[in-house]
């Protein structure tokens, strides 16, 4: 366990000696620089000097210098990097407003600053673990979320760690605090951090936390354990000490060269374990533990021998973890025997590389035994991957930084995280809306939502909402949905859940508003298309309904999409159309693209060339790949872990390059769009950025102002892949100020 305050060294009157905790920093990790290092701890303790020019020394817990320190320490015995260091001496200042983050980034660089940043942003989390019942999700939904947002928001691998190591001191200091902090910081930490830390595999960190946040949570639980442990104290140190000197003669007879310590049970994974299976104190095998570390794999079993030699093992007390690793990669022995006296004793045995592994980051086992709650996202499985990835080579070669610059790149989430004005996390998936989110936390808040705020600013209804944001609902007293959010073109609802209430609701309605209403959406759709004139007896036909007004009336309530209803109208109106008129015909949905052609290889450096697929892996879009050059026969395109290729890459490594799948072909075919607008500065800029973020290819424009109305009229020909996207380019312009209409343009001939 960390204990990090007790061992700062202090001059005659009280105050830190930096150059003695230097030197005790640099002893745990001789790489980091110390004038770097000092810098930045002078730099934070002027900082506060100058916040609290006639305050007596800050007590321990709340001097922003001290607290940088303890954080840096604990980050010093992780082996983190010097920006990370740096980032936590300097990140208590920047919270208490006492540093500013731009002088941050003047001084120590834009790697300690945007670390710093990333630890900001999770303060959040810190708000929003709330003691009373939620009325939107239950209390273990509401902590799920908060962890998958905490991991959602990790950019940097460093940013956990950096978070972990603030919660250990911000616990640490609550001893003499009030109760009502003492249950929050607690509450947070065990629901939190521990599990997060516990999931990194960082056991030392892991089991302060748990035996911290039990002692304020579970008060009279922990004494009473507390008490057992203490009244069998000197009596179990004096049966270790008998047990370690028996097992280490029996070792070294048979020529193992081993460390044996006696284990320390925490006192919360004791209380968890009396809980769980129902036992008693007396009951637990593990209260006198020894643990045994030697060099090789066949050690571990030759130590076993020895142990069940000298003492007789209890039955289903024996797990094999090095021939059956958990899927986690966790690697050891553990047994349970009658000791010496008849006492019960756990023996752990493993080498000195899996002991390694699991205290400091690659065995992370929390699905497993660390938390009850599954989690369900893939992103969220993937980051937590990445991050133990990361912790894992850093391990081996050093550079933590490079390491998660480079991992992170294919890590995309697939849900947000965001907070109600109430601080409770709702999870939606990516690319949702506030109104998503009003509808989430509850219909009547979506029906009657007027706007929305995202930390305190207003922003449209389409709005794309990202995590970490606090979402705040405006709603009028009797509002009702709009139709327009139905258009799934002007994006106002992803989601089915947003969308089916929606639906629901203008079903309600009477018939005959529907009918106006649905008449109404679809004679400006298609009119903004150039679609019409139609035939609504037809296209009510060929919707599978028997009259116009029943077609009206679905699109009114919601029951036909828009989008759907204007296709079946082009196929009526296309073929009624001249033959050098330009058509646009949406492409069917659903037909597969087929794999395994040349133009889906991109050679890097090289230009066209002729590529097959490998017959021996067939390799597939997405996967990983390398192409190998053919003498005559072009490239031959295998994947990164096909056997062929790895004895290929070996004998001739100067004919394997660097390939990757290129993007699926899209065609696109040219139209014109008409444009109408009260003239303004900057209106061109404003559509072009439409243009830009729809990825739309201009080929000609033509702009024409009248100073008579003030009005400017646009006519643009780009190219196009289908008419939904076309609908949607229309809305997104028509949304822009002073936009008067934005329809598709034909030439009058």
């Amino acid at each position: 366990m960390v204990q990090v305050r007790a061992q700062q060294p202090v001059n005659t009157d009280g105050s830190i000696n930096l150059e003695a905790w230097l030197d005790h920093v640099l002893k745990m990790d001789p790489a980091l620089e110390r004038e770097a290092l000092k810098t930045a701890c002078e730099y934070v303790r002027e900082a506060e000097r100058r916040a609290r020019p006639d305050a007596e020394r800050p007590a321990v817990g709340t001097s922003t210098f001290l607290v940088g320190l303890e954080i840096a320490e604990i980050l010093a015995d992780l082996k983190l990097d010097q920006d990370s260091l740096v980032a936590a001496v300097l990140y208590r200042g920047v919270r208490q407003k006492q540093i500013a983050l731009d002088e941050v980034q003047r001084r120590f660089g834009q790697v300690v600053a945007k670390l710093i940043e990333g630890v900001l942003r999770m303060a959040a989390i810190s708000d929003s673990l709330n003691p009373r019942e939620s009325l939107v999700l239950d209390a273990q939904t509401q902590v799920e979320n908060l962890r998958k947002m905490l991991v959602a928001m990790v950019d940097d691998v460093r940013v956990a760690l950096i978070k972990l190591a603030e919660r250990t001191c911000a616990i640490r200091a609550v001893k003499h605090a009030d109760e009502e902090r003492r249950q929050r910081v607690a509450r947070e930490v065990s629901a939190i951090y521990a599990p997060l830390a516990h999931r990194l595999g960082i056991g030392h960190i892991k089991w302060e936390l748990e035996d911290l946040a039990f002692r304020y949570l579970e008060p009279e639980q922990y004494k009473q354990i507390a008490k057992l442990l203490h009244e069998r104290r000197l009596d179990r140190e004096q049966f270790i000490a008998k047990v370690v000197q028996e097992l280490k003669e029996a070792l070294a007879g048979a020529g193992i060269k081993a460390d044996i310590n006696g284990r320390a049970k925490h006192i919360y994974s004791i209380w968890r374990k009396m809980q769980k299976k129902g036992l008693q104190f007396s009951q637990i095998y593990d209260v006198r533990a020894v643990r045994v570390l030697v060099p090789e794999v066949r050690d571990c079993y030759t130590a076993l021998g020895i142990v069940h030699s000298l003492w007789r093992h209890i039955p289903r007390e024996f797990d094999d973890y090095i021939a059956n690793p958990k899927e986690n990669g966790y690697r050891s022995l553990h047994t349970a025997v009658i000791g010496p006296d008849g006492k019960t004793l756990e023996v752990q045995i493993r080498t000195h590389a899996m002991h390694e592994e699991a205290e400091l980051g690659v065995c992370a086992h929390w699905r497993y035994k660390g938390t009850d709650l599954k989690s369900t996202s893939s992103h969220y499985e993937e980051k937590i991957a990445w991050l133990r990835q990361v912790l894992e080579w850093h391990e081996e070669l050093g550079d933590i930084g490079g390491l998660a610059e480079q991992l992170q790149v294919d890590i995309e989430p697939d849900r947000v995280y965001v907070f109600t004005p109430d601080g409770h996390a709702i999870d939606l998936p990516k690319g949702a809306t506030p109104l998503d989110f009003a509808y989430r936390v509850h219909t009547e808040i979506g029906h009657n939502c007027r706007g929305a705020k995202i930390d305190g600013r207003i922003v449209p209804l389409n709005y794309t909402l990202q995590t970490g944001e606090q979402v705040e609902i405006i709603t009028g007293k009797n509002g009702s949905p709009s139709r327009d959010w139905l258009n799934s073109n002007l994006g106002y609802v992803t989601t089915s859940r947003a969308r089916a209430k929606i639906v629901h609701w203008f079903k309600l309605q009477a018939r005959d508003q529907n009918v106006a209403a649905g008449k109404a959406l679809l004679e400006r759709e298609l009119a903004r298309l150039d679609l019409a004139p139609v035939d609504y007896d037809r296209l009510a036909e060929k919707s599978n309904l028997k009259t116009a007004e029943d077609l009206f009336a679905a699109l009114g309530a919601g029951d036909l999409r828009l989008a759907h209803v204007v296709g079946l109208a082009q196929q009526l109106v296309e073929p009624e159309r001249s033959a050098g008129q330009f058509e646009l015909i949406p492409r069917k949905a659903g037909v597969p693209h087929k794999p395994g052609k040349r133009d889906d290889i991109q050679i890097q450096g090289v230009g066209n060339l002729l590529t097959q697929m490998a017959g021996c892996c067939q390799p597939l879009p997405g996967d990983p790949i390398v192409g190998y050059i053919t003498q005559g026969r072009g490239v031959t395109i295998h994947r990164q872990d096909c056997a062929n290729a790895l004895q290929l890459a070996s004998r001739e490594p100067e004919r394997i390059i660097q390939v990757s799948w290129g993007p699926v072909p899209v065609q696109t075919y040219p139209v014109d769009i008409f444009i109408r607008a009260y003239d303004r500065s900057g209106l061109l800029r404003d559509v072009s950025q439409v243009l830009l973020n729809e990825r739309i290819n201009v080929l000609a424009a033509n702009t024409l102002s009248n100073k008579e109305d003030s009005t400017a009229q646009m006519v643009l020909t780009i190219e196009i892949p289908g008419l939904d996207a076309l609908g949607r380019l229309l809305a997104r312009i028509a949304q822009l100020p002073n936009v008067i209409e934005a329809r598709r343009h034909r030439a009058v001939s």
